[in-house]
């Protein structure tokens, strides 16, 4: 015979556990079907900002690329495509899947707020390089349009993320890419770095290892089948021929030279009226967000105001304020006189 203390208890459990599992909103079930619908639309975005990336770099978009680039099922790449097609955000062209109108909106809205995140990472954070893009990819899913446009005016509305890549801007208007492969520059040139693709990471965290930085600049030696022979910075060292076709370069006139020439705030003179062109790119994490907290953005003017007995630090006048910096850090950020042009963007 069940003992009836036993029978109520075991009823009440059963209650319990019902009451979690089906409560509304807050039970596991919803939990259960909130999480899965949020899975669904990230990996529908995904596939938007995997078919408009693919286009803007002239490659082929498949099913299997898209499976490739979201780690899933060639199978379900197929389902996501086929949903994009229902709701009118892709359409099937000849040479694979196009972007509606809609689509491509969406897609921009997308790209823009990684790509604004990377820059946040870099500008504002000491977050590794290697990781802006593993962060960011998480974090375009969970802005929105307004929060994005606040996070744009925040960071200066940048034309580039840290990568080179155009960050489009409000309008879904895109900056030209510039720049050629350092695997079409020809032996004994100068060039500039102006772009380093940060896919896949391995690649990515070894041109980085080897001292590219964006706007860096380099020398190259030679070319061949087994590699690109390069210097800068006092050493050579050769850049296979796949990590080659991940930067991107500008070459540089005749007698330009490996080591820039522009000015730093190093080389202002006392009482000297500058302004502010931008913060090396080799600067990075805490440093450069104490940097730009302390007001020195692209278009501040800098006066240096007095040295210190021991020659540094050197106090600096910027929006009325006196603060001090050292050579190390004076030499970061480029400068010119307020009469002079001021066509060119944030270096490296």
């Amino acid at each position: 015979m069940v003992d009836p203390g036993f029978a109520l208890l075991t009823f009440c459990g059963l209650c319990v556990l019902l009451l979690v599992l089906l409560w509304s909103k807050v039970g596991l079930l919803a939990r259960w079907q909130r999480s899965s619908r949020l899975r669904e639309r990230v990996l529908l975005e995904d596939t938007l900002k995997h078919v408009f990336v693919s286009r803007q770099d002239g490659v082929v978009c498949s099913v299997d690329s898209i499976a490739g680039r979201l780690e899933i099922s060639a199978a379900r790449a197929a389902r996501l495509l086929s949903r994009l097609v229902q709701i009118e955000l892709i359409r099937m062209g000849s040479d694979g899947p196009v972007l509606t109108q809609n689509g491509n909106q969406s897609a921009v809205r997308i790209v823009r707020t990684h790509r604004l995140w990377e820059k946040y990472l870099a500008d504002r954070t000491g977050v590794p390089a290697s990781e802006w893009h593993e962060k960011a990819e998480k974090m375009e899913h969970a802005l929105s349009s307004e929060e994005t446009d606040a996070l744009e005016m925040r960071l200066g509305y940048p034309s580039w993320d840290p990568h080179g890549d155009p960050i489009p801007d409000s309008a879904g208007e895109i900056p030209p890419s510039t720049g050629i492969g350092l695997d079409q520059v020809e032996s004994d040139c100068v060039a500039e770095v102006v772009h380093l693709e940060d896919e896949p990471r391995e690649i990515y965290d070894g041109l980085l290892k080897d001292g590219f930085t964006l706007g860096g600049r380099i020398e190259v030696i030679s070319c061949g089948e087994r590699g690109i022979r390069v210097s800068a910075s006092g050493r050579e060292w050769t850049v296979d021929p796949v990590s080659a076709q991940n930067v991107s370069v500008r070459k540089l006139g005749k007698g330009e030279s490996v080591e820039p020439k522009w000015r730093t705030l190093l080389d202002a003179q006392l009482g000297e009226g500058t302004r502010v062109v931008g913060i090396s790119q080799a600067c990075q994490g805490m440093q450069r967000r104490r940097l730009l907290d302390l007001g020195i953005v692209r278009g501040a003017e800098i006066i240096p105001e007095f040295v210190s007995a021991s020659g540094d630090p050197v106090a600096y006048k910027i929006r009325g304020a006196i603060i001090a910096l050292r050579s190390q850090q004076a030499s970061l950020i480029r400068i010119e006189r307020p009469t002079e042009s001021q066509n060119s963007e944030v270096i490296g």
